[in-house]
């Protein structure tokens, strides 16, 4: 089930929004990653959660609102767009999932609306900027990794396709358990691609995903935080969850052991356990 809701106007910007689970309890908004991906892929394992789950494609993605030019995007607006998408759909009260990308997205929106934000699960992503020496040594990532950079460095495509090439090409590196990548490249077939974002990031128009301040104001807030990782993310390193919930007042973390960047994919019912224990707090 469905909804296209509009959150801006002059230009109109209008996002789908797909909902599972039943209709009584507190709402859980999933914020997506890439950008240029949609929600789809994070449908499983949160389908048998048990309580109403919210996915919105943001701007520019799946079948949300596209063709806003490069000045269109900015992770600034998606993460407003997502506080108007609460108020539309009468959300006084929700809980916030953050994954990848989408965890830096939901930091911005739990800043911008704490009031309104019961608990926020920030998955698979990072309160601070990554390097490559994050990591360390890690010849097994350093091999993985370089078939995507492959990708995006040298291939012939263009636009949508492009982002799919790389997304698939990623995931070896992405999901760590050999025997769930066919599955995991099923979910691919089935995700609207979009280049909007992309664009945008070659025009060097795009603002960075994580808030200004973001750890300090976060850390002042001191609001329910679950940092939710696998212990093998190529993407994020899993030291930084650990770091956040070090940093972080009423912050913790849970990481998985036997799972990457797709830990929801590697350990599901882990992942779906660690995040049902920390949504039915008080």
């Amino acid at each position: 089930m469905g909804e296209f809701v509009t959150v801006r106007e002059h230009p109109d910007v209008s996002l789908f929004c797909s909902s599972l689970g039943p209709p009584d309890g507190t709402p859980l908004l999933v914020v997506h990653g890439g950008p240029d991906w949609d929600h789809s892929y994070l449908r499983q394992p949160l389908d048998r959660l048990g309580r109403p789950v919210l996915l919105p494609d943001l701007r520019g993605c799946g079948r949300s609102t596209r063709g806003l030019g490069p000045d269109g995007y900015s992770f600034e607006a998606a993460a407003a767009d997502l506080v108007v998408l609460a108020d539309r759909l009468g959300l006084d009260r929700f809980d916030l999932l953050g994954f990848s990308t989408g965890g830096q997205i939901a930091q911005r929106v739990l800043l911008a609306a704490p009031e309104r934000v019961r608990r926020t699960v920030v998955a698979s992503s990072s309160l601070w900027p990554v390097t490559e020496a994050d990591f360390g040594p890690w010849p097994e990532r350093t091999a993985l990794r370089a078939a995507e950079a492959g990708v995006w460095s040298g291939s012939h495509l263009t636009g949508p396709a492009l982002v799919r090439e790389a997304a698939v090409a990623g995931a070896p590196a992405n999901v760590h358990t050999p025997e769930r990548i066919p599955g995991y490249l099923a979910l691919l077939d089935r995700v609207s691609w979009s280049a909007e974002w992309l664009e945008a990031f070659r025009a060097g128009s795009l603002d960075s995903p994580r808030p200004p301040e973001g750890p300090e104001r976060l850390r002042g807030l001191a609001a329910p935080l679950l940092f939710l990782h696998g212990r093998q993310d190529m993407v994020f390193p899993a030291s930084f969850a650990e770091r956040a919930a070090g940093f972080l007042p009423g912050a913790r973390a849970v990481v998985l052991e036997g799972a990457g960047h797709m830990a929801h994919l590697d350990r599901g019912e882990a992942w779906l356990d660690a995040l049902d224990a920390f949504l039915s707090e008080p």
